[in-house]
């Protein structure tokens, strides 16, 4: 194509360029058009012609009409994600994971954003009407994806085309879901602090009912129990899941007890948490890991890998949760049966200095 000089209009190809558009450009018929882009293999056509049309095409800009090619396929090659966390700071990661699974698989992702089922304001019902967008576009089948693990009340149009939760589960539990393995993230984080040489542990507890919460504290205490120990109730404290949360939490724990009483690991159920704790412990002139070591959660590198010392953590499986959201998407679109209702992820424990 010629170059435009400073101040010539760029040429614009037009649109709507149709298949007879191109048969007319390469001198064939329509259907000869038609079996190339459809990659049909049973057809008789030169390979000059095939290049001739693959040429028209080019050179006229013709596009295939998805909406068109799915209604008479009946696949369209593409996935729709439905989900809060492209207005949200956390769990990006899901995505990326989805995306490049996708990809791998020849898929496309449609991202449609969301607020939770039950917002209120100038988002109410937006979730409903990016459900219903996507299926509009006649997507194979729908990823909902949630930024903190949870029950969710899916809209009921998702039950369309086959459906998989990501970081969340169905309330109601009809679909299947994946996932973070919670408890195992709350056993492997007391264990890394067992093998430091820590029997007092005290824990910076979420809002004790949600399932992160549940999870992890069940985890801690399974950890201590094949130690031989218990878990202290006095040395757990919840607060919000918040640096500030942290930060009052630790006070109440290091305020609690005498120096020769007081816990010398805390485990805190998210990395702003651990955030706020470091300045309780930096606070009273206590070193970390010296006089109090700290494991965190959750993996938030912004905050996990520039504290000092750097927050060693356990991390949340974004990027793996999303994958195999895909991969179990694209066995029930093909119709095979998948492994259980409910797939758990394991969380990995990520070493920095904290311990």
């Amino acid at each position: 194509m010629a170059k435009s000089t400073p101040g010539e209009a760029v040429p614009v190809r037009q649109r709507g360029v149709t298949m007879k558009d191109v048969a007319k450009h390469a001198g064939v018929s329509r259907t000869a058009v038609s079996f190339v882009l459809s990659n049909r293999e049973n057809a008789s056509i030169s390979e000059e012609t095939r290049t001739r049309i693959n040429h028209a095409v080019q050179e006229l800009g013709y596009r295939p009409n998805a909406g068109a090619r799915a209604l008479a396929s009946r696949r369209s090659d593409w996935y729709g994600i439905v989900t809060e966390i492209v207005t949200a700071p956390f769990a990006v990661n899901i995505i990326k994971g989805a995306q490049d699974q996708a990809w791998l698989d020849r898929r496309f992702l449609l991202i449609a954003p969301s607020d939770q089922a039950d917002a209120v304001g100038p988002n109410e019902g937006l979730e409903d009407a990016a459900t219903e967008k996507l299926l509009e576009q006649r997507v194979e089948g729908l990823l909902y994806a949630a930024t903190f693990h949870r029950g969710v009340h899916v809209p009921a149009s998702a039950n369309e085309v086959p459906t998989v939760l990501i970081n969340c589960f169905d309330a109601d539990g009809k679909l299947p879901s994946i996932v973070p393995d919670e408890r195992g993230g709350g056993r492997i984080a007391v264990e890394r602090l067992l093998q430091a040489g820590h029997t007092r542990i005290g824990v910076i507890n979420l809002d004790p009912v949600i399932p992160a919460a549940v999870g992890r504290l069940e985890g801690a205490r399974e950890a201590l129990a094949v130690a031989g120990l218990e878990l202290d109730p006095e040395l757990v404290v919840s607060g919000y899941a918040t640096a500030d949360g942290g930060y009052e939490a630790a006070c109440r724990i290091l305020d609690r007890y005498p120096q020769q009483d007081r816990p010398t690991a805390l485990f805190c159920l998210n990395d702003r948490m651990a955030m706020g704790a470091y300045d309780a412990i930096k606070e009273r002139g206590l070193t970390i890991p010296g006089d109090i070591a700290v494991i965190g959660f959750d993996n938030q590198e912004l905050i996990a890998a520039y504290l000092r010392p750097k927050l060693t953590t356990v991390a949340l499986p974004f990027e793996k949760m999303g994958a195999l959201g895909v991969q179990t998407l694209a066995a029930l679109t093909a119709g095979q049966p998948i492994i259980a209702d409910q797939q758990l992820v394991d969380c990995p424990l990520l070493e920095r200095s904290s311990v």
